[in-house]
């Protein structure tokens, strides 16, 4: 059977002689190159869900690879797609490095320039390798292979958008339906996600910055398990160790969330900072919370230009959700999604903060009642995002609102 060599390199050049090296191997079948990280994480997680037998066996990245650093993206395919074995070809053939490409998961390294037999070699064995898994895999129910969990980011326009209670509702009505969930406090200096639910903590984010090989152990250290069944991972007490979460950090904290929840909410509040970066352009959905004003609108489009300049999201793959929305104002959803040019999600939360005092000032917005619009609003919101079960108990019966909004990023 062939092998499937998917090559990967941001330098046309080295990927066209990389290519060609490759096709010229035994039993070799090179797949069309992926031009940056974005692109070959897109193209294994739209194979794996299909199956895992659908993965190339073996992913050659060039050194020359970006946005994500070519470590940081072997670490990444390495968790989310165990049974794609990784070569790094580097000019920096160190023993130093070679420690570090171990560490980060892959599964060989080849130096430049090219040798035919160095190349050849890395490449069957990896191959073999891969086959040894994708067999262990077909025996073991319980290993997650694949694309893991799906990933919702939350960010906020503006200050006071409801950025937190979005995050937190969305969470809670896809743990209600069944599915295993997490929620994340990328609000790093100002998260409020622990005052709204009202808990008392000792680990956070913070705990998991400096680790460089994080376990299910580890993570489950660093996790608060709460009542609702929810997973929460908390931003610091100390606004300022929020500086210790690097966006290489956020990587793998999220690549970890990823491989272990069926569900990842994260609330990235609304100042863009390196962690809450990479955490929107890993996401699958990117939801920006925006409110029916002039000032909100301005300020969700200045925030999807500047997610676009600095390649963190395009605006055609950022969702805009209207919340406080009523039907006499003169902002209307349709206006905000013209203005901003995103997608708009068919559900807007309605204006209504009369409902939401009591269990905000108690910190038990989890103790919402069912029959709060907001509630039934945010709800209907997780279900249009495909976050919820059929039939679960996330699914509020007369919302009239299915998964068809769901928005995976672009291939």
């Amino acid at each position: 059977m062939p092998t499937r060599i998917l090559p990967a390199g941001s330098d046309p050049d080295a990927v066209r002689s990389l290519t060609t090296l490759l096709s010229q191997l035994p039993d070799a079948e090179p797949q069309p190159p992926a031009a940056d990280s974005t692109h070959l994480v897109d193209t294994l997680a739209r194979l794996a869900a299909e199956s895992v037998d659908e993965l190339p066996e073996v992913v050659v990245v060039h050194e020359r690879i970006g946005p994500v650093p070519a470590l940081e993206l072997i670490r990444e395919v390495a968790l989310r797609f165990p049974a794609v074995g990784v070569v790094l070809v580097t000019t920096d053939a160190s023993p130093g490095l070679f420690a570090a490409a171990m560490d980060s998961g892959a599964r060989g390294l080849v130096a430049l320039p090219l040798s035919y037999e160095e190349l050849a070699g890395r490449v069957q064995a990896v191959a073999q390798w891969s086959t040894g898994v994708r067999r262990h895999l077909g025996h073991g129910a319980d290993v997650i292979g694949g694309a893991g969990g799906t990933v919702v980011t939350v960010s906020g326009a503006k200050g006071g958008t409801g950025t937190t209670l979005t995050a937190i509702q969305l969470a809670l009505a896809a743990q209600a339906s069944g599915r295993a969930t997490a929620l994340v406090d990328l609000d790093l200096q100002t998260g409020d996600i622990a005052s709204y639910l009202d808990i008392q903590f000792r680990r956070s984010v913070v705990d998991l910055a400096t680790i460089t090989d994080i376990s299910p152990r580890v993570l489950a250290d660093a996790v608060f398990r709460h009542d609702t069944g929810l997973a929460l991972l908390l931003a610091p007490g100390e606004g300022e160790r929020g500086e210790e979460v690097t966006d290489r950090a956020a990587r793998q904290i999220v690549s970890a969330l990823r491989s272990r929840y069926e569900i990842v909410v994260i609330d990235c509040g609304s100042q863009l900072g390196g962690a809450g970066a990479a955490a929107v352009e890993m996401a699958d959905t990117a939801l920006l919370v925006a409110t029916p004003d002039v000032v909100a609108v301005r300020a969700a489009k200045r925030t999807v230009r500047m997610w676009d300049r600095l390649q963190i999201r395009k605006a055609e793959e950022t969702t805009v959700v209207v919340n406080r929305h009523t039907r006499n104002t003169e902002i209307q959803p349709a206006l905000v999604q013209r203005i901003t040019g995103t997608a708009l999600a068919r559900t807007a939360v309605p204006a209504n903060f009369k409902e939401l005092q009591a269990v905000v000032d108690a910190g038990r917005v989890h103790e919402l009642d069912a029959k709060s619009t907001v509630k039934q609003a945010l709800w209907a919101l997780a279900g249009e995002l495909g976050l919820v079960k059929t039939g679960g108990e996330g699914a509020h019966r007369g919302t009239g609102r299915g998964a068809t909004g769901f928005r995976r990023r672009k291939e």
